[in-house]
């Protein structure tokens, strides 16, 4: 069986090459860590994290990191590796993933990568060319943005690439400022994914659930979350610049927690506003998810399900 052991991967070709790699997807709360623990156990796996916000040290129970325990049960790679207050890239995420792909497979393990975003799960597993990024470009603009407002940004980013700004929401600031950069360092930007190619073999499996379970898992982990002390982990993080961190201080449930600390929300309305972001969240990850063909979607035994394609998958990878 493909994995199992260093003695099995030195008699496979071509070992050196882009690392076979098991990529668990889905959206938010459906389930995709319980699925990669059990299947690590049962397939010998470790697992890559590609969720974007648990790259961060001490963002842990706003974005339902791994438990210890979870970790010395199973290898864990791609968690905790910029500080709060600094801007993480996804070349730089890239990277990493790519070369914890490598050590899991060298290590005669199935790696199992798990997150719920796809452009993070894609740019591990795809031919996806990264944009370039100058940070002096972009502070530039992001000063300017919170002078003038997102919607001139926006205005500006129609008028130099129309394409771009019709397809990019003018809420979504970060997303405008970040096209504006590409488009003054190289030119143009391409707002939609291209069509997949893969750059390393990839057994795409999903995790979903219908969406009344899964809004009720949302609740749940909300207040999960808040009970598990939510709260005082912003409280410390703020310390640590997470109110003016680039990245962190917009991430769902640390936003609302913000606002609740500084008196805008109550913390019936952090819970509600924390909640009615992380199933807009899912929906979003549903929609984009579904319109990938590779993915294979578990029934109901998922676990059942995702071990036996595993197995059959690494017969053909032999």
């Amino acid at each position: 069986m493909f994995f199992m052991s260093r003695r099995t991967l030195q008699t496979l070709p071509n070992t050196d090459g882009p690392p076979p790699t098991v990529a668990i997807v889905g959206p938010t709360a459906a389930g995709k860590s319980a699925v990669a623990m059990a299947l690590a156990s049962l397939v010998t796996g470790q697992i890559v994290n590609a969720d974007a916000l648990q790259l961060y040290r001490g963002m842990d129970i706003g974005t339902a990191k791994p438990s210890a325990r979870d970790r010395d049960l199973v290898q864990h790679h791609c968690f905790d590796l910029w500080e709060v207050a600094e801007r993480g890239t996804l070349a730089e995420f890239q990277q990493h993933a790519r070369d914890a792909l490598s050590t899991v497979v060298h290590a005669g393990a199935v790696p199992l990568l798990v997150g719920g975003s796809p452009l993070y799960v894609r740019s591990v597993v795809d031919e996806l060319a990264i944009p370039p990024s100058d940070p002096v470009v972009r502070a530039r603009l992001e000063r300017e943005a919170a002078e003038r407002g997102g919607p001139a940004m926006h205005d500006r980013l129609s008028r130099m690439d129309p394409s771009s700004g019709n397809a990019i929401d003018r809420r979504n600031v970060r997303r405008v400022i970040r096209a504006l950069e590409v488009v003054e360092i190289a030119g143009s930007y391409t707002a939609r994914l291209p069509a997949p190619t893969s750059w390393c073999p990839t057994l795409w499996l999903g995790v979903d659930r219908p969406r009344a379970d899964l809004d009720q898992r949302v609740t749940e982990r909300v207040q999960t979350m808040w009970d598990m002390g939510l709260v005082a982990e912003v409280e410390q993080l703020r310390a640590c610049g997470l109110a003016t961190a680039p990245t962190a201080s917009k991430a769902i449930g640390y936003q609302e927690v913000l606002m609740f600390l500084d008196g805008e929300l109550t913390q019936t309305e952090a819970q509600a506003a924390m909640g009615a972001a992380t199933r807009k969240l899912a929906r979003r990850q549903q929609r984009n998810f579904r319109q990938d063909k590779r993915i294979t979607w578990l029934g109901a035994d998922s676990v059942a399900h995702a071990t036996e394609l595993v197995r059959k998958w690494e017969t053909r990878q032999a």
